[in-house]
């Protein structure tokens, strides 16, 4: 699914990261294990030497950086190796409660980041953890860095809609493009072990390197299902797993993208009534339909002439994308859409645009992760007349998304590595507490998906923002979900589990901005994932 996930420099040839290295420490009487083990393929990893910080908010939050060499292929472990980038912020806390592993979702999202998140998480109780940040296979500051066409997301680009055969074939022509230039890329040997059955080895050498027996997992979007996957393969290793913005395993991948087309629209239907009742601040309509208006008309004057040259209905609907995954954005999408609506001003529209959309060199990175996660992990159709058939179906009753997220995917249909069976996510096995927190409307994982996974996990339980829109919205501040994370990431402790298919605790969503003004500035949420 399209997201707002940030990418970097161009990717470097596969390369061996060695080192002498101190295994984490804390409090001795507090470690399970201090030694560490071998895999079950016998493969044992050099310690990490934990070091300084390349990132400044993570040295200013007091971490320590440092890198994990696992095998390129898990199968191999004698064969090729790469170097993954990995953070830590250690417990402050008297009470000592472990290590915490983390994932902010994409897939193809930087995770470095997220060893700071236990400073988000109240009554001090995430300062008893020590939190780990890593940068997936591929991504970020990890290497090899997987990078194919840095150029790829341009201006002014063909239609998403193919209101004709010409628009579709340019699009086909573009999509199997992109995933033949991944193909030949300098990292190319990564395509075949991208999958999140990779990642989730990844994270057990990760738990055997730092000595410990069992890790908690706080997964945020795509983050949810490496998570559950995890959780399948090695049930004894998780003691704690926070949940948030939850993926239904049952629909990995292609099922999952036609699945959120009408849960997209229903949010932006939501976000125009919003901006209507702010038309003070904003100009575009007393009503919903009045909004509405607005954006079909704007839509049809970018397709005549692109505002500055650059600005076409894609790039437009791509700006207005965030505002469909977290409430936090809504001023700045919505003044971004006034502004060209009304004065033909386009730097708010092409600054959203971009920063969902980065170009240059290397800046393909999340998009590159992403597709050869999703196109590897499930099987996708390879006959486009499938792909035709279902996104004009959506299309009839969800315009808004449905030919940008098949376009966005559509390179899986040529992608140049095998994709394999889905994992069978089971939690039959899993014995430990499972929290699951998810708004009832997020568009990017339905909370069916989480249902479906309290279904799964008869250990778990769901906390649940009624009528909340923003995706992973846990940790924003609303008490009630929040605290119900700080209790059991205290004790373990679950809301009560009830009988039949619904939420165990019931919260309010993250609210909708209150009054607004023309000149609000920028809000940034926490930056998880696409997915």
């Amino acid at each position: 699914m399209r997201g707002t996930i940030k990418a970097g420099v161009a990717a470097l040839a596969l390369a061996l990261t060695a080192g002498l290295a101190t295994t984490l420490t804390g409090a001795a009487e507090a470690r399970e294990s201090a030694r560490s083990e071998a895999s079950p393929t016998g493969y044992v990893a050099p310690p990490i030497e934990w070091g300084r910080c390349a990132d400044e908010s993570l040295r200013q939050a007091g971490a320590r950086c440092g890198r994990l060499v696992v095998p390129l292929d898990h199968a191999r472990p004698d064969g090729p190796t790469i170097s993954l980038a990995v953070s830590l912020i250690r417990h402050t806390s008297d009470t000592y409660r472990g290590v915490m592993f983390t994932n902010p979702g994409g897939p193809g999202g930087s995770g470095l980041w997220m060893a700071r998140l236990g400073a988000y998480v109240p009554n001090g109780v995430g300062r008893s953890y020590d939190w780990i940040g890593l940068d997936p296979r591929g991504v970020g500051d990890s290497r090899p860095r997987l990078t194919c066409d840095g150029s790829y997301f341009g201006w002014d680009r063909p239609p998403y809609r193919p209101k004709t055969s010409a628009i579709m074939r340019a699009w086909l022509r573009k999509t199997a493009a992109y995933a033949k230039s991944c193909g030949s890329s300098r990292a190319q040997a990564l395509l075949p072990h991208l999958r999140t059955v990779d990642t989730v080895a990844d994270f057990e050498v990760l738990r055997q390197t730092l000595g410990v027996k069992r890790v908690g997992f706080y997964g945020g979007s795509y983050g949810t299902y490496i998570a559950q996957v995890y959780a399948t393969q090695h049930p004894s290793r998780i003691k704690r797993m926070v949940l948030d913005g939850v993926v239904n395993p049952h629909k990995a991948w292609y099922a999952a993208n036609l699945g959120q087309a009408v849960p997209f629209e229903r949010v932006m239907t939501i976000f125009f009534r919003w901006i209507a009742r702010h038309r003070s601040a904003y100009h575009l309509g007393a009503t919903r339909a009045d909004v509405t208006a607005a954006y079909h008309r704007l839509k049809a004057r970018l397709t005549k002439r692109p505002a500055g040259g650059i600005i076409g209905p894609d790039e437009f609907d791509d700006a207005l994308l965030p505002a469909g995954y977290n409430v936090y954005y809504w001023p700045e999408v919505a003044g971004a859409f006034s502004k060209l609506s009304r004065f033909g001003a386009y730097a708010g529209v092409k600054r959203l645009y971009r920063s969902g959309n980065p170009s240059g060199p290397g800046a393909d990175n999340g998009y590159a992760i992403y597709l050869a996660t999703q196109c590897t992990d499930a099987q996708w159709p390879s006959d486009w007349s499938k792909w035709r058939t279902d996104n004009w179906r959506l299309d009839a009753k969800a315009p808004y998304l449905t030919w940008s997220n098949a376009w966005y995917n559509a390179p899986c249909r040529t992608w140049p590595a095998a994709s394999h069976a889905a994992v069978k996510v089971s939690g039959a096995a899993f014995p430990a507490p499972v929290l699951l927190v998810s708004e009832t409307l997020d568009a990017a994982t339905p909370y069916s998906g989480a249902l479906a996974v309290r279904r799964l996990f008869p250990t778990s339980a769901l906390v649940a923002g009624k009528g909340g829109t923003t995706h992973a919205a846990g940790l924003s501040g609303v008490p009630c979900v929040d605290n119900a994370i700080a209790r059991y990431l205290a004790t373990g402790a679950l809301p009560r589990r009830t009988s039949g298919d619904h939420a165990d605790l019931v919260c309010s969503p993250l609210p909708q901005p209150g009054r607004v003004t023309a000149r609000q500035g920028r809000l940034t949420p926490l930056p998880f994932g696409r997915w």
